[in-house]
């Protein structure tokens, strides 16, 4: 998973994008429902690149396909700690990324980040889908 956790420390959202399976399933801390396709998670990553600070990695479990990577950045002020949970297909890209955050006040904060990119998100999402 070092080519994702390089783009993704390079803030390379190409690179990013080019790591996940085009049946990926996107799984946000705070949305209810998952995010499935290539489109809308590379999107979806762009717009974290936007909203996220200071970010970096501090952990990184592997199991198999199974990695968790451990991050800190932080969101309109506020601290966020948090886990990327990825589970890579047999060609070794990702087809399901689940993230988890806290504390509850970094959590409200991306929520609040996001939805303010959630327009721009979906118009990438659809521009991406239609090309």
């Amino acid at each position: 998973m070092d080519a994702f956790r390089k783009a993704v420390e390079a803030r390379d959202t190409d690179a990013m994008a080019a790591c996940l399976a085009d049946n990926v399933v996107f799984t946000s801390p705070v949305a209810f429902k998952p995010y499935p396709g290539k489109p809308i998670t590379a999107a979806i990553l762009r717009g974290v690149m936007r909203v996220f600070e200071n970010f970096r990695y501090e952990r990184v479990i592997a199991d198999g396909p199974n990695h968790a990577l451990v991050f800190r950045t932080e969101v309109g002020g506020k601290e966020v700690q948090g886990c990327d949970f990825l589970h890579l297909d047999e060609n070794g890209l990702i087809d399901e990324f689940t993230v988890m955050v806290r504390p509850l006040s970094g959590a409200q904060a991306l929520s609040e980040a996001m939805a303010a990119q959630f327009e721009q998100i979906q118009a990438e999402a659809l521009e991406a889908f239609n090309s």
